[in-house]
């Protein structure tokens, strides 16, 4: 078993019409053992920037502390907020700067530009980056989470249908996953702000 499936993830970001979603579950596990059902694996780094993190859980939250420092630190050398592209170039960098003794992570960024425009981006664990107008998934049941999202996606749908689009492909993949699962939650952001749902999934 690879390190990073050792605590398990289930993950998928989408854009929407001039909204982006990011969903994933919440078991935190040693291998097949359940050790809570509340472990959060998707992080806010601004109002409109998302990043989640599936990987080993003590580099989920060192590296979630590490980006909102220096989230903080360009606000204040700035003195603006960054945009979800530079956030995604950051995380790159930090992953490969780390290339040798590698935090293992695979994080996917959702976040909406200046613009109002859907930003999505994943990553493997020494930052090389991959941007995608429709979707990104990481995790452990990667596979499943594709062939969801590529039979319920549609282009340009609204925040509402959008919800349920994600909550419908991460619910459906990770009952196919011993690793992930225990509901999940789901954070779609607009311009006016960003609701988040929690799914309630089969406790097995």
């Amino acid at each position: 078993m690879s390190i990073l499936e050792y605590n398990g993830a289930a993950m998928i970001a989408m854009a929407g019409k001039d909204c982006v979603g990011i969903a994933s579950d919440h078991r935190l596990g040693l291998q097949q053992q359940t050790v809570a059902t509340d472990f959060i694996k998707v992080f806010p780094m601004s109002d409109r920037i998302y990043v989640g993190l599936a990987g080993l859980a003590t580099d989920v939250q060192t590296l979630n502390q590490l980006l909102k420092f220096r989230m903080q630190l360009y606000a204040l050398r700035e003195e603006r907020e960054m945009s979800p592209q530079v956030f995604s170039h950051l995380l790159s960098t930090l992953l490969y700067e780390k290339r040798f003794g590698p935090y293992f992570v695979e994080p996917i960024v959702a976040g909406l530009g200046d613009d109002g425009k859907p930003f999505l981006s994943g990553s493997d664990l020494i930052g090389a980056t991959v941007k995608d107008d429709a979707f990104v998934v990481s995790g452990t049941c990667t596979g499943n989470l594709y062939g969801m999202c590529e039979s319920l996606y549609k282009p340009n749908q609204e925040p509402e249908e959008l919800f349920e689009t994600l909550a419908q492909a991460l619910l459906a993949s990770v009952d196919r996953d011993a690793l992930s699962g225990w509901g999940g939650v789901v954070h779609i952001i607009t311009k006016e702000g960003v609701m988040t749902r929690e799914l309630k999934g089969r406790q097995d």
